[in-house]
C-alpha cells in the first residue's frame, strides 16, 4: 500500500514529495490506464500470473462475434459513442429528447449544462446495482434492471427537480439539493425494498453527498457560469477548447481533477486522491505508486458521457482514442466467458471478491489492455477504420453487449463471471 508523505520537509523529504506529487499526476491519466493495465497484462500473456492464462486464439473468434452484433444493432454501421445516453434511449424512446422539447432552453450553453447535470450525476450512480434490483418506469410499467434501470431511475429524479433548489428551473442539479437528499428519498426514488434490495445504495448516496461539496470546492470548474452544479464542468471544458476543438484526454483529465474528492479514501499520493487506482501485489519497484494501476472506470464513462453535452455547446471532442477502454465486468465477461482469458483456480468461480483483490484487479487491467487489442480486429472484420468507429463505438456495438449476452448463456441470472464485492462507487 503506497503512503502519503506531503508532510516532509527539509532536503530529501521535499524531493520525495515532489516525486510523489509528479507520480499521482500520472497515474490520473489515461496513458498511466493504458500502461499499467498492459504492464499487469503482460504477466498473465507471459503464463506469470496466479490467476489467469490466456488463449490468444480466441480473440478473433471473439471479434467475429461482436462485429457480427454491431452490424444487426447498426447495419448503416453508423454507431454512436458508449455513453450514459444510449440508456435514456432504452425501449426505442429518447426521453431527454422529449424533456428537451418541453423545456425549451433559450440558447446552447443553458442546454449543455443541464445536459451535464444530468450526465455526471447519472454516471456516478451507475454503478453495477445487482442481480435482484430493477427499476419499474411509470408508463411503461416494464421492471428494468442494472445498469438501463438505474439510468431510468436517476433520469426520473431529474425530471422530478428531485436535484434542483431553484424551483422554476427543475431541470437542473446543484450543490445545495444535492447536500439535502435524504435516505428515505433516495431509497423511494430508486424503489429500494426488501425484496428489491439495491447493492452499494448507501455508498451511492454518500457520493451525492461528497459531490455537493467537490462542487463547491471548485468554482473554478463547476461555477464559472452559475451557482456550483454539476454542469458547470461543460463550461469550464468550453473554455479550454482551442478552435472550438477540445482533445477527449482533457475532459478526462478535467474530470479527474474536479471530481477526485469525490470517491472514497482509497489511495493518496502527493495529496491526491486517486479514486479508482488499486494496489498489486507482483507489480512495483518499492518507489511509491509503483504498485498501482488506475483504471478510473466511472470516470471514463463520465468523460465519453460529456461529448455530447459538448456537440450541444458547438465543440468538437478529438483524439476518442486517447481513452481507455472501460474496465468493467460486462466487457471483462466478454473476455471470460468468451475464453481469452482462462482462470487457473475454477473454484474462484464461487466465491465473491473485493474490489482490490488481486484477480479483479488483473481482470480489469487485462479488461483494458484486450479492448485495445480486439478493436482492431472488430473494425477489420466491418471494413471500417478508426475515424469512422472510434474505441467509444466499438464498445457501443459492442463489446459490452457481447459480454452481457454471454453471462446471460452461463448464467440463469445474467451475472457477470466473476462476483465482485461493490460499495456502488467503482462498477
Amino acid at each position: 500500500m503506497t503512503s502519503d508523505r506531503t508532510g516532509a520537509s527539509g532536503g530529501s523529504g521535499e524531493i520525495e514529495a515532489v516525486k510523489d506529487g509528479e507520480t499521482a499526476a500520472w497515474l490520473l491519466t489515461a496513458e498511466a490506464v493504458r500502461i499499467r493495465s498492459a504492464a499487469l497484462f503482460e504477466r498473465i500473456r507471459d503464463g506469470r500470473s496466479d490467476h489467469f492464462s490466456f488463449e490468444p486464439d480466441r480473440l478473433q473468434a471473439l471479434a467475429q462475434d461482436v462485429a457480427a452484433l454491431t452490424k444487426s444493432r447498426f447495419p448503416d454501421l453508423a454507431v454512436p459513442f458508449h455513453a450514459r445516453w444510449r440508456h435514456f434511449e432504452v425501449g426505442g424512446h429518447d426521453r431527454f429528447a422529449s424533456l428537451a422539447a418541453a423545456r425549451n432552453w433559450h440558447n446552447s450553453a443553458e442546454a449543455s449544462r443541464a445536459m451535464g447535470d444530468l450526465a455526471i450525476l447519472s454516471v456516478l450512480l451507475d454503478a453495477g446495482a445487482g442481480a435482484a434490483w430493477h427499476f419499474q418506469e411509470a408508463g411503461s410499467g416494464q421492471p428494468i434492471g442494472r445498469s438501463e434501470g438505474l439510468a431510468l431511475a436517476s433520469f426520473a429524479m431529474f425530471a422530478n427537480g428531485t436535484f434542483s433548489s431553484v424551483p422554476a428551473d427543475p431541470l437542473r442539479a446543484d450543490a445545495q439539493a444535492l447536500a439535502q437528499i435524504s435516505e428515505e428519498e433516495f431509497a423511494r426514488a430508486f424503489q429500494i425494498s426488501a425484496d428489491n434490495p439495491l447493492e452499494g445504495a448507501e455508498g451511492r448516496l454518500a457520493l451525492l453527498s461528497r459531490l455537493a461539496a467537490a462542487l463547491r470546492d471548485r468554482p473554478d470548474i463547476f461555477a464559472l457560469e452559475d451557482d456550483p452544479r454539476p454542469g458547470g464542468i461543460v463550461d469550464a471544458l468550453a473554455a479550454q477548447a482551442e478552435g472550438d476543438k477540445l482533445p477527449a484526454s482533457q475532459i478526462l483529465a478535467t474530470v479527474l481533477e474536479g471530481l477526485g474528492n469525490v470517491w472514497p479514501s482509497r489511495h493518496a499520493l502527493g495529496g491526491r486522491a486517486l479514486g479508482d487506482c488499486w494496489p498489486h501485489p507482483q507489480l512495483g519497484d518499492g518507489t511509491p505508486g509503483s504498485d498501482l494501476v488506475p483504471f478510473h472506470k466511472l470516470s471514463t464513462w463520465l468523460s465519453l458521457s460529456l461529448v455530447e453535452p459538448l456537440q450541444a455547446r458547438g465543440v468538437t471532442v478529438t483524439a476518442l482514442d486517447a481513452l481507455p477502454g472501460l474496465a468493467e465486468y460486462r466487457n471483462g465477461g466478454l473476455f471470460l466467458d468468451g475464453g481469452a482469458l482462462v482462470l487457473k483456480t475454477p473454484g474462484a468461480a464461487q466465491l465473491s471478491h473485493a474490489v482490490d483483490a488481486p484477480i479483479i484487479v488483473e481482470w480489469r487491467a487485462a479488461t483494458v489492455t484486450l479492448l485495445s487489442a480486439i478493436a482492431p480486429m472488430i473494425r477489420d472484420v466491418l471494413g471500417v477504420d478508426g475515424e469512422r468507429m472510434p474505441l467509444a463505438s466499438v464498445l457501443e456495438g459492442g463489446t459490452w453487449l457481447m459480454g452481457r449476452q454471454l453471462a446471460k448463456a452461463a448464467r440463469a441470472d445474467g451475472s457477470p463471471p466473476l462476483a465482485i464485492i461493490s460499495d456502488g462507487t467503482v462498477f
